[in-house]
């Protein structure tokens, strides 16, 4: 597992479920398809069911966890996260991951609704989401000035017509106060929203090539800066943690 804030906080659920359950944790993995953190899980003694959409990225899955040994404890099943019910038993999980997932959902609301419905009383939900204001300074740093300004005033933080001609790949992008809100509204306590990429996306790779120490550095910064608002609030990604009760 690596040392980011988003590895350790799910690290720190995993030997918590470990406790609760006397035995291994049960990871549901909603479109973690080519395993990214599937493997990892798997590696840290987990039980890993993975659901994605793409049978290519399945496939991926499949071939990473044989070469690192622990295809034995991860389940791959093609699905959609509205298709939830009907691949996995209710409350069957006691961490639950959706990276990357409520920013592509057709309604978010009822897809926060079938994640919520698969964690274990007791269990987490991991989500981690684009940040609609780290796209506004992006854009805007890139002189794109136009789609900075719809970003901003978007409430979903989605371009209708971007600088380039091009679409929007996403269907939105959520602030964190709107990410707290809606985990509250699925039912579930929000325990941690913090930063991902807060520093680190920044930093130029020749900086840390040519500094002794200041890849360490950055590292320990970066922790730090996840949890302390405003940085957390302009990281390229927000992390949150909700609890089913």
């Amino acid at each position: 597992m690596r040392a980011d804030a988003v590895y350790r906080a799910l690290e720190t659920e995993i030997e918590a479920a470990r406790v609760r359950r006397s035995g291994r944790p049960r990871v549901l993995d909603v479109g973690g398809g080519s395993g990214v953190w599937a493997v990892p899980l798997a590696l840290a003694g987990c039980a890993v069911t993975v659901v994605d959409p793409s049978p290519d990225a399945l496939a991926v899955l499949r071939r990473r966890a044989t070469e690192a040994g622990c295809a034995d404890r991860i389940d791959a099943m093609q699905g959609d996260t509205d298709m939830l019910a009907d691949l996995v038993a209710a409350g069957s999980a006691d961490l639950v991951l959706a990276h990357g997932v409520l920013e592509v959902v057709d309604d978010v609301a009822v897809a926060t609704g079938a994640l919520a419905a698969s964690t274990a009383p007791g269990g987490i939900l991991s989500v981690l989401v684009a940040n609609r204001f780290a796209a506004v300074l992006g854009r805007a740093m890139a002189g794109r000035l136009a789609d900075a300004r719809q970003l901003l005033d978007d409430p979903h933080g989605r371009l209708t017509h971007r600088d380039d001609g091009g679409h929007d790949v996403l269907r939105r992008r959520l602030d964190a106060d709107q990410l707290a809100e809606l985990l509250r509204t699925a039912g579930l306590d929000v325990e941690l929203v913090q930063g991902d990429g807060v520093l680190s996306d920044l930093v130029p790779a020749a900086v840390l090539d040519g500094s002794p120490g200041a890849a360490e550095a950055l590292a320990a910064l970066e922790l730090r800066a996840a949890v302390t608002p405003p940085l957390r609030d302009v990281a390229s990604r927000l992390h949150a943690m909700a609890r089913r009760w």
